[in-house]
């Protein structure tokens, strides 16, 4: 099991000081892992925000063996020309410290429809199957040809290739119990699920569900590459963290990701909880 914390991009964490902070202390205290959200806004209570890219190249600059990554980037609302050069960038700046997670994003309407970009679940859906076959086509570094819906490449041939191989690990975000989501994960690197109810709002996932999902995902995994599968919640409150990550662990956990319990605590208390280290 390894250990991450995952961060909004915005509100307390939407400032430049408290992400550095978090990750000096972080890596120090023994965490595998910094994951940032990735929204451009999340509605006006949300405050400042800040460029997930831009922030995990600060923290890669600062830090030397902590992993970072945007979980998720919603790769329907980007070019994933430009993300393959910016994830491999951001791949050789870190010394090969970067999982990409990615997904159709949420919300719909304030992410996305309120700035000209498709909200359907199905267009976005589509869009990021196809920009993610651009992504991996790119990062081979061999002359790449596509002719799609949504995007077209000619000719290309893009280096340096990523420091990791065969690619980057690419870590799909879902929605339970929406199938589709876990279908694309299995083709992939890794799964990050969440559980929604049938109005799409946040429910609890217990250990028993995620084993479902996992197994749902290993029915239409056809690799035997290496998988990870992510699962995560907020243990601040909990005095045995590491006995509450345990079923998490049996149940096929191979990442734990601990979320900033945010806006109900400040960020100097999730701060004292990351120096305590990771719940081993």
């Amino acid at each position: 099991m390894r250990y991450g914390i995952s961060v909004p991009n915005f509100g307390d964490y939407g400032n430049t000081e408290n992400l550095i902070r978090l990750a000096r202390t972080a890596e120090t205290a023994g965490w595998d892992a910094v994951f940032l959200w990735d929204h451009i806004q999340i509605g006006h209570w949300a405050g400042d925000v800040l460029d997930p890219w831009v922030a995990m190249t600060a923290i890669a600059a600062v830090t030397k063996e902590l992993i970072v990554g945007p979980m998720v980037t919603p790769l329907p609302r980007r070019r994933p020309t430009k993300l393959a050069r910016e994830a491999v960038t951001l791949d050789h700046f870190s010394g090969g410290r970067l999982i990409l997670g990615v997904g159709i994003g949420w919300p719909p309407d304030i992410d996305f429809g309120n700035f000209g970009d498709a909200a359907d679940d199905r267009t976005r859906g589509a869009q990021l199957d196809e920009g993610l076959e651009v992504l991996a086509g790119l990062w081979t570094g061999e002359t790449f040809n596509h002719a799609g819906e949504h995007y077209t490449v000619v000719d290309a041939r893009f280096r340096p290739t990523p420091l990791q191989q065969p690619r980057i690990p690419i870590w799909v975000g879902g929605m339970w119990p929406h199938r589709p989501a876990f279908r694309r994960a299995a083709r992939w690197d890794g799964v990050y699920p969440i559980v929604v109810d049938e109005n799409y709002d946040f429910a609890p996932m217990t250990p028993a569900t995620f084993r479902d999902i996992l197994m749902y995902v290993s029915e239409h995994r056809q690799a035997d590459t290496p998988f990870d599968a992510a699962a995560g919640g907020s243990l601040i409150d909990e005095s045995d963290a590491a006995g509450c990550v345990a079923p998490w662990a049996e149940a096929g956990a191979t990442w734990w990701i601990e979320s900033a319990p945010f806006p109900r605590r400040p960020v100097e208390e999730f701060l004292s909880y990351v120096a305590a280290g990771p719940p081993r």
